[in-house]
């Protein structure tokens, strides 16, 4: 039953790339949302989408992949931006997904894994009736050849799709004036990986896998890119810049601070290598080094709202919240309210427990949730100013939010009702303190059903 069980773990599998935010942790970070908007725009735009309804998110998760779930949003994973070297390559990845967005590839996923089952099934039941009529080897032969060629025929339209998205990301970066030179570098990593863990290249090697070979990826694009007139276009120097300083951010975020430093030792004295170190330093508790690197970035660019942001993360992470407001604000201003950062500058005037800042604590927040409610950080500290305030429906209410987001069902029905009972009938606040319950009580339901 090798087969079988090959095919039972590919749907899996599938089943648990269907539901990214539920499987996987969402890391969130304005420089690079930013970044990652900006090198999305143009191939938005040139796949016919409407930028305002693309959502770029970054999984939390060291491995090079990325991939679409549903709506239109493209999930890349930090390993992915660990592993590329330039800004355009990342754009070569967007492109490619963005190819299975047009193409409706999530929702015709239907149509493979539809007919992949109905063979598997025919084939059991064949098996089932060959068993009954004594004939065990003949039942057992059927069987296998039936998952052989149901997971066969899922497998071919997987690769079928990942060619069409290969296809079609090609030209998008055309239409966009981008080079297509960073998407055959990044599918060279990928061979290079394929090699390194031993993967077979052949032909027979290709009937298991969910995508097309690497070799035979880059030797299609290849003739498509370098033919295309935006095959010498120069790479856009800025969005190269900022790349090199959010991949030196996440790095110095993600990785142990000795492995940070060994990347980026002190001789390095570029934005990129002082942002990792700073990172390196704060999550080694070596306050007055992380306040150091931070302020070496500000004599560089006083004005840099990243770099105001750190400063005041680092200040209020180390139990300095007063300190932390002065860059907060002025990060939160030079950003326009940029909800992340607004939510930082919250937290750090709630921090100081001086309650002359709960008035402006709760405009700042109020105003990060308005442009941002699916940020349950932003919404925990609502719900502190609130009952700091003794307005208890409404930190009901701020709970209800940040449990609904969290998965936190039961706790976000009990929330809201409390925030229900309280609050005046038919306000707008009271009105979404039901929507919430409905909401909770539809997300147990479908959990009730799955189990």
């Amino acid at each position: 039953m090798q087969f079988l069980a090959r095919f039972l773990a590919l749907i899996a599998v599938v089943s648990l790339i269907a539901q990214p935010a539920a499987a996987q942790s969402i890391l969130r970070d304005a420089e690079t949302e930013a970044l990652l908007d900006d090198m999305a725009a143009p191939l938005v735009e040139a796949a016919g989408l409407q930028p305002g309804n693309v959502e770029i998110v970054l999984i939390n998760d060291p491995s090079i992949n990325a991939f679409v779930a549903g709506g239109q949003a493209v999930y890349i994973h930090t390993g992915l931006i660990d592993a590329a070297e330039t800004a355009n390559e990342v754009q070569g990845v967007i492109a490619h997904e963005l190819g299975h967005i047009t193409g409706g590839h999530i929702i015709r996923h239907s149509e493979g894994a539809g007919a992949a089952t109905n063979i598997s099934i025919l084939s059991l039941l064949l098996g089932v009736g060959a068993a009954l009529a004594g004939a065990g080897d003949a039942a057992m032969g059927m069987i296998m050849a039936g998952q052989r060629a149901a997971l066969g025929k899922y497998l071919a339209f997987s690769r079928v799709q990942e060619s069409s998205a290969d296809a079609a990301g090609a030209e998008y970066l055309s239409k966009a004036g981008i080079s297509g030179r960073g998407s055959l570098a990044f599918f060279g990593k990928l061979q290079n990986q394929e090699f390194r863990y031993g993967y077979s290249q052949d032909d027979e090697a290709a009937f298991s896998r969910t995508h097309p070979l690497s070799g035979e990826r880059i030797a299609r694009l290849r003739e498509v890119y370098t033919r295309d007139p935006a095959w010498d276009a120069p790479d856009d120097a800025g969005l190269q810049r900022r790349f090199e300083r959010v991949k030196a951010k996440l790095f110095g975020y993600q990785k142990p601070p000795e492995r940070t430093l060994q990347t980026y030792p002190e001789t390095m004295s570029g934005v990129p290598a002082r942002y990792a170190r700073a990172y390196a330093w704060h999550k080694d508790a070596q306050m007055d080094k992380a306040l150091a690197e931070t302020d070496a970035l500000l004599e560089i660019a006083p004005d840099d709202p990243y770099f105001l942001e750190l400063k005041g993360q680092v200040l209020l992470e180390s139990g300095r919240p007063e300190e932390a407001i002065e860059p907060l604000r002025r990060a939160t201003d030079l950003t326009r309210n940029q909800p992340l950062i607004a939510s930082m500058f919250g937290h750090a005037l709630i921090a100081t427990e001086d309650r002359t800042h709960f008035d402006e604590a709760e405009r700042v927040l109020r105003a990060a949730v308005g442009r941002d409610r699916l940020n349950p950080f932003a919404w925990y500290q609502l719900g502190v100013v609130y009952a700091a305030k003794g307005d208890m429906p409404r930190a009901r209410l701020a709970s209800a939010e940040q449990q609904v987001m969290n998965r936190q069902y039961a706790q976000a029905i009990r929330s809201a009702q409390a925030a229900e009972a309280g609050l005046p009938d038919g306000s707008p606040d009271w009105i979404r303190a039901q929507d919430i319950a409905l909401q909770a009580r539809a997300a147990l339901e479908r959990e009730r059903e799955r189990r």
